[in-house]
C-alpha cells in the first residue's frame, strides 16, 4: 500500500491552487468542474492534491464546509488487490461509499473504490491495472477527459513523496481507532509516544501498513487543554492534523519556501544547545545551515549519519487546524550497511509538541487546566 492523491475541501479552489503553487512550489496540472463543484489539481514529485470548492449549496464540498473548516476529507491509497482490500474492510464493518469501478482513461487503466474512514474522513482505494501510459510512480488522477492541462513547471519538484499523514481522534478513541485501522486496512503499530509537559499532554500510536510505506500516526489528547483538543474543537471533530512531505534537501527547500513567504513554527536556540553531546563526535557539513534553518534533528543510537530532519509550518488555514511538515530522512551506516533514518524521533516529537504549545499560548488557548 502507498499513498495516492490527497483531497481537500476548500472555500476557493483557484485561490488554494495559487497558494500551493506560490507558497509550496507545487505545479498546477489540471482543473475540472461539474454543476456543483470546482476542482484544481496540483502536484510536486509523487505528491498529488485535489482542491475542491463548492459552486452550489448542493455540492459535497458545501456540506463538508458547513460542519468543518477547510481541510483533508479523503486520504487515497494505492493497493495491490482492490477486491481483497474492499472485501476485508467491509467484512470488518467499514462502510463502502463507492463500489469498485473500472476506469479507462489516457492516464491508464485502474480500479477505484471508496470506504468511510474515521470520523468524516474517507479513503479512496486505487489499483492500477495497466501502467503502460502512466509516468513511473505517478499518482493516479481520475479526471474528466476534458480537464485542461496547465503549463508545466520549469523547476524540479521540492518534494518526492508523502512520508506520513497524522490523524487526531477524540479523547478515549485512540485504541479504538488503532484497532479499526488494524482490522479494516491491515495497519500495524510501529511506535508509541506519551508526551507530557507542565501544561498539557498527548498520546500517539504510529501505524504503518504491513505491505508498503504508508505511515499513519494517530493522536489522542491526554489533557483537556492540549493542542489535540484545540484541533478537535476548531475542526469540530476528528480529522487530519498534518501531513509530512519528503525532500532530499530540507535546508535548500526550506530556504526557498521562506523566500516565498511560507511561515514555519519557530524553534528556540535552547533546543540546539540542549542536544546531547554526541553531536561533537559527528557534525554534518551543513550543521550550521540546519541550525540557521531552525530544522529539528534526531538520529538513531547506532548511526549518527542517518539523521531525521523535520520542520513544521504554521497552520495553513484561518483556524489552528491543518499544517505541513517537511521531512528529510538521511542515510547512514548501521553495522556496515546503508540504512535510511526511519520512524519518528522522540526528541523531535516532543520539540514539535512544545512548539505548538508556544503557539497556543500566543493564541491564548493554553491554560494550566489539565
Amino acid at each position: 500500500m502507498d499513498f495516492d492523491r490527497i483531497s481537500f475541501y476548500v472555500e476557493n479552489a483557484r485561490a488554494s491552487r495559487d497558494w500551493f503553487v506560490n507558497r509550496l512550489g507545487f505545479q498546477a496540472i489540471a482543473a475540472s468542474a461539474n454543476s456543483h463543484t470546482h476542482t484544481e489539481i496540483v502536484n510536486s514529485g509523487n505528491v498529488c492534491f485535489t482542491l475542491s470548492s463548492p459552486l452550489t449549496l448542493t455540492s459535497p464540498a458545501a456540506s463538508w464546509l458547513k460542519f468543518h473548516p477547510p481541510g483533508i476529507f479523503d486520504v487515497g491509497f494505492r493497493v495491490k488487490n482492490i477486491e481483497l482490500t474492499v472485501a476485508r474492510a467491509a467484512n470488518k464493518g467499514a462502510k463502502v461509499i463507492e463500489p469498485i469501478q473500472k476506469h479507462l482513461q489516457a492516464e491508464g487503466c485502474f480500479k477505484r473504490a471508496k470506504i468511510a474512514g474515521w470520523g468524516d474522513l474517507s479513503h479512496t482505494l486505487i489499483e492500477t491495472i495497466d501502467t503502460t501510459s502512466l509516468l513511473p510512480d505517478s499518482p493516479t488522477l481520475p479526471l474528466s477527459p476534458s480537464a485542461p492541462l496547465l503549463s508545466p513547471s520549469p523547476t524540479l519538484p521540492f518534494f518526492t513523496n508523502i512520508d506520513h499523514v497524522v490523524l487526531n481522534v477524540e479523547l478515549g478513541d485512540l485504541e479504538v481507532a488503532v484497532n479499526w485501522y488494524q482490522k479494516t486496512l491491515g495497519f500495524q503499530t510501529q511506535q508509541n509516544f506519551d508526551i507530557q509537559t507542565e501544561k498539557s499532554a498527548l498520546r500517539s500510536r504510529v501505524m504503518i501498513h504491513s505491505e508498503g510505506g504508508v505511515q499513519l500516526p494517530i493522536n489522542e489528547s491526554a489533557s483537556a487543554n492540549s493542542q489535540i483538543q484545540e484541533f478537535l474543537d476548531a475542526n469540530r471533530g476528528p480529522g487530519i492534523q498534518h501531513m509530512a512531505l519528503q525532500t532530499t534537501d530540507i535546508v535548500g527547500v526550506v530556504a526557498n519556501l521562506r523566500s516565498r513567504g511560507l511561515p514555519f513554527l519557530p524553534v528556540p536556540p535552547t533546543y540546539y544547545s540542549q542536544l546531547p553531546q554526541r553531536w561533537q563526535n559527528y557534525l554534518p557539513e551543513d550543521w550550521q545551515e540546519i541550525v540557521a534553518s531552525q530544522v529539528l534533528a534526531d538520529w538513531p543510537e547506532d548511526s549518527s549519519e542517518a539523521m531525521l530532519l523535520q520542520i513544521f509550518t504554521q497552520p495553513i488555514f484561518a483556524e489552528p487546524t491543518f499544517f505541513f511538515e517537511i521531512i528529510e530522512r538521511r542515510v547512514g551506516l548501521v553495522n556496515g550497511k546503508q540504512v535510511q533514518a526511519g520512524g519518528f524521533g522522540a526528541g523531535n516529537f516532543r520539540a514539535l509538541f512544545e512548539a505548538i504549545e508556544r503557539e497556543q499560548m500566543k493564541r491564548g488557548s493554553l491554560t494550566n487546566d489539565r
